[in-house]
């Protein structure tokens, strides 16, 4: 078949953009409202997308005073929105810092077997001292080590995920055998982060392994993502920079002996959209209007690591702003923000206002044919195997690219029609389903 996008609706309370809530539109109560999800998940699932994503974090990040703060666990609410959708794939962002690989395993697998195959888990090492301290920790774990600790945390999912053969379950009631015990295998691990002794308490799911997904673009990020993603949600601003990463991050699968194919890169957009380029502008504009720069200042400040009162809003960037190796925290979205601003001389009230939107997140304004360039462009050039569909505004914003951007692409053969007869996440991903390792070792 030709190659086609992937498509995954990240959904976001009111919208991604910061100012989305205070909208005439918007119901600043959304993102603890089960309807609203489930009225986004629906609207994705019409536009045939393969899947959609939950960010997370376990801290109350910055003030309440900005934005709704605060938001429904993931895997909770995604296990609701399962019942309500039929084809889409579900996936959540959960911290190997900040769990312990027995739970999580045991919750992403119910999530599988719950949504018949749709699970995806987004792996993330979580940065910031504020979740730290939420965990008993003086300050967060240095960067090299939160991913060797996800590198053994996902080993061990891996392990617990396999610990039931597939045809473990005997069911035989004449014999009554329910089970056979020869099938399951216990992972006894012992390592420097993790102990785990024992079988998961879940079969194996449907996918056998759900998709494994990460975010981070730092060189820690990408090592791992070569090792383990097969998919990676990564934030570019250009289209060489998104092409230089693209080619990079393959090149590195490859080295690491897997099939480039099994690995999908989505940038994130943030798309804007009018009936006309002048309305598509003014939408953007009205944003912009409502953002209350003090908050953006306090953002900046943080990511840069610099006390409170150092930024002035009609100046740029100071010249002295630490470099990336002393940053513990998010290296390669501190890189990005920082390039942008140098590279365009942005002043820091203009850098708020492109942050606005996607916090580093490519945003584009346009008609939905420009839209549907932006993103063909991106695609058929080397920069991206599909797109983090992140509206502005929501649900205006996904309605307006499910009923005027989809239709294009699926006019130019760039998108399914309907979802066909692949049903698990892994499949629409184009991924085989995983063998189990203990079957494997045994044959």
């Amino acid at each position: 078949m030709p190659r086609q996008l992937h498509l995954s609706a990240f959904l976001m309370n009111t919208g991604h953009h910061e100012a989305s809530w205070r909208l005439a539109e918007s119901d600043p109560f959304a993102h603890v409202d089960l309807a609203h999800y489930v009225h986004l998940a629906r609207i994705a699932e019409r536009g045939t997308f393969d899947s959609l994503f939950l960010a997370d974090g376990p801290q109350l990040w910055g003030t309440v005073s900005q934005r709704p703060a605060g938001a429904l666990e993931p895997l909770t609410l995604l296990t609701a929105l399962a019942t309500a959708t039929e084809h889409i794939g579900l996936i959540a962002t959960a911290s190997t810092s900040y769990n312990s690989p027995y739970n999580l395993a045991r919750k992403v697998a119910s999530l599988d077997i719950i949504s018949g195959g749709r699970a995806g888990w987004n792996i993330v090492t979580t940065a910031g001292a504020e979740a730290a301290r939420n965990f008993g920790l003086a300050a967060e774990p240095a960067h090299a080590e939160r991913y060797a600790r996800a590198a053994e945390f996902l080993d061990v999912a891996l392990k617990l995920w396999d610990s039931w053969e597939d045809d473990a379950i005997v069911a035989d009631k004449a014999s009554g055998v329910w089970g056979d015990d020869t099938k399951i295998h216990p992972p006894r691990h012992q390592g420097t982060y993790f102990s785990v002794e024992g079988a998961l308490n879940v079969p194996r799911s449907p996918q056998g392994y759900p998709l494994l997904v990460q975010a981070g673009s730092s060189e820690d990020g990408k090592a791992f993502a070569a090792r383990y993603a097969e998919a990676v949600f990564t934030a570019q601003q250009t289209l060489k920079d998104a092409q230089d990463f693209y080619a990079d991050l393959k090149s590195r699968v490859v080295q690491a002996g897997r099939d480039p194919e099994h690995l999908k890169v989505l940038p994130g957009i943030v798309p804007v959209i009018g009936s006309t380029e002048t309305e598509a502008r003014a939408a953007e504009q009205e944003l912009e209007d409502h953002i209350v720069h003090e908050h953006g200042v306090a953002n900046l400040e943080r990511l840069f690591q610099l006390p409170a009162g150092t930024l002035k809003l009609d100046t740029e960037l100071p010249a002295d702003l630490p470099s990336e190796d002393s940053i513990e925290g998010a290296k390669s979205r501190y890189t990005l923000v920082v390039e942008l601003a140098r590279r365009e001389r942005l002043t820091v009230r203009q850098l708020i206002g492109r942050l606005g939107g996607g916090r580093g997140h490519l945003t584009f304004a346009g008609t939905p044919e420009q839209v549907a360039d932006a993103i063909e462009r991106w695609f058929t050039l080397g920069a991206a195997d599909g797109f983090n569909i992140m509206p502005a505004v929501l649900p205006s914003g996904l309605d307006l690219f499910v009923d005027h951007v989809v239709p294009i692409l699926r006019a130019r053969g760039l998108l399914r029609e309907e979802y066909g007869p692949r049903r698990t996440l892994r499949e629409r991903y184009g991924l085989p389903r995983p063998a189990n390792q203990y079957t494997a070792t045994l044959v």
